[in-house]
């Protein structure tokens, strides 16, 4: 009789996307919508993790690292704003949006 070893089917939804591969995700959302569209960073979360909430820290910093380069921007309220000290929503999108 063979003994069949199988790794865990939760093991994927484990694993955390690393911070390039959150910056790939806002900069290709971004660029799909087009200028003079934005989104929320949760967009972003949800389509990572099932249990997205606890990357919403994470997905709002890189934002604000891409922002400081000039390839997103962030804005609350239709005024440009500050990830990380900004409180409620925030909207990512291209410059000039």
């Amino acid at each position: 009789m063979s003994v069949v070893t199988r790794t865990p089917v939760f093991a994927a939804a484990v694993t955390q996307p690393s911070d390039k591969t959150i910056a790939q995700a806002i900069c290709d959302l971004a660029h799909r919508r087009g200028v003079g569209k934005t989104f929320c960073p949760s967009e972003v979360a949800r389509g990572m993790a099932e249990d997205w909430r606890p990357l919403m820290p994470r997905v709002r910093r890189v934002a604000g690292e891409l922002a400081a380069k000039g390839l997103i921007a962030i804005t609350q309220k239709g005024r440009v704003a500050d990830p990380e000290i900004a409180e409620g929503p925030i909207r990512l999108g291209l410059p000039g949006a």
